[in-house]
């Protein structure tokens, strides 16, 4: 079986699915990728798997409407793709299944240069102009032209689940952004966590930055984890629910891990951050000395951040659902989510979570505080995560071998 990836961020959510299918020396697999990206990634690649890169496309003219500039980058990246894909094909590799997430272009015409391959899409987010993240947050509002703009901005992936023979998606709520004539096409199938590895462990002292100590197990610890620290992950929210907790639990500590950049809504002026605003709305009333932004850290790091965990908190708007709170999950930790989709696929309020309203700080406060004061009160919840995430989103027992059945059974279907 031949197998072509298309992501300019690769591995991206191939990480697991392009080296498992390169283990067999049956399978000849091959990745496109942008340059830039690959360079920072080049040591991670399985030894027989080979990647083609393709250069940094230009970007959109700034003259162009701004509801296209988005579309003319994404055809530009889509024409790199093809050229070098059109190479792949003079050197002989015509592949049967072709993995590509759309929301770039790159997936826009690859069915033109390969007419009897197989395309599978990873089908992450559609934009809809209600009833998702947009609109959600009153802090945030969005005006006509943002709607219409969204709209333009999907016809990328509309003019790729056009061409495609089938889509993934990692949870339901996510495939039913999509227009109702896909979705009976789009599985859905998570990327899957190892819960081998995200597991509850013992942790060995934590040592603070800025020469501030270190934390022990039993310690009272709030975490807050997100790529970047910004509202759509409920960024605001959980910091204004910081005093409160901390004048009520004067021994607690807080551990932030997350970037400083924005990765998904609205930027913010050159030189200010998500997190320095919210450091000075909160000035005098949050106590920096307990509250530690510890930046984005190695694995191992995070995970020992979950592990020390007495509160875990994941906000987020309706949107792509973290990786991050699975992992919490199976590592046991007592985790306080916002009662927002697609969470509610995952956590049960009462069996094995909790969840807030998004928008009350206040709430959220008094859980963790009610939380740290009864240490052993979700005790049976945590347990029930764990055994959750073991039984539906294990990357081995579950998730791998089902994404793995599903390009077989593509690879079968007449070209």
């Amino acid at each position: 079986m031949r197998i072509l990836f298309v992501h300019q961020n690769f591995p991206g959510q191939y990480k697991h699915l392009a080296p498992a299918l390169a283990n067999s020396p049956k399978n000849e697999v091959v990745a496109i990728g942008e340059e830039e990206n690959l360079r920072r990634q080049a040591s991670a690649f399985h030894p027989r798997l080979k990647v083609v890169a393709y250069a940094s496309p230009q970007r959109a003219s700034p003259q162009t409407h701004h509801y296209l500039q988005s579309s003319e980058a994404a055809v530009r990246r889509g024409q790199a793709v093809a050229r070098l894909a059109l190479a792949l094909r003079r050197e002989g590799f015509v592949p049967d299944v072709i993995c590509a997430h759309p929301a770039w272009g790159e997936a826009l015409f690859l069915k033109d240069v390969f007419p009897s391959a197989r395309l599978l899409l990873y089908l992450e987010f559609f934009y809809r102009a209600s009833g998702s993240d947009m609109g959600f947050d009153p802090e945030f509002p969005s005006g006509f032209d943002d709607q219409c703009r969204l709209r333009v901005r999907n016809t990328i992936q509309l003019i790729s689940l056009e061409a495609a023979d089938l889509g993934v998606s990692p949870t339901a709520w996510q495939r039913d952004q999509y227009p109702g004539p896909f979705q009976q096409r789009i599985e859905v199938i998570h990327d899957g966590i190892r819960t081998d590895v995200a597991r509850p462990a013992p942790v060995d002292d934590f040592i603070l930055p800025a020469e501030r100590g270190r934390l022990r197990p039993g310690d009272e610890v709030i975490t807050y984890v997100a790529r970047n620290l910004e509202p759509y992950r409920g960024f605001h929210i959980f910091m204004r629910a910081l005093p409160a907790v901390l004048a009520a639990r004067p021994q607690a500590q807080v551990l932030i891990v997350g970037g400083d950049e924005v990765s998904y809504g609205r930027r913010l002026p050159d030189g200010e951050t998500y997190r320095s605003r919210y450091q000075r709305e909160l000035g005098d009333a949050l106590d920096d000395q307990r509250v530690h932004f510890l930046g984005r850290v190695p694995y191992g790091r995070f995970l020992d951040v979950l592990r020390l965990s007495s509160a875990h908190v994941y906000l987020t708007y309706p949107f792509v659902l973290s990786w991050s709170l699975l992992e919490a999950m199976s590592c046991a930790c007592p985790v306080i989510a916002s009662d927002t989709p697609p969470v509610r696929e995952v956590i049960e309020a009462g069996r094995n979570g909790l969840l807030v309203d998004f928008f009350s700080h206040q709430q959220l406060a008094t859980e963790i505080v009610q939380l740290l004061a009864q240490p052993d009160r979700l005790r049976t919840q945590r347990a029930q995560a764990r055994r959750d995430m073991e039984q539906r989103f294990d990357l081995e027992r579950n998730t791998l071998p089902r994404l793995l059945r599903l390009v077989e059974q593509l690879a079968e279907r007449p070209g």
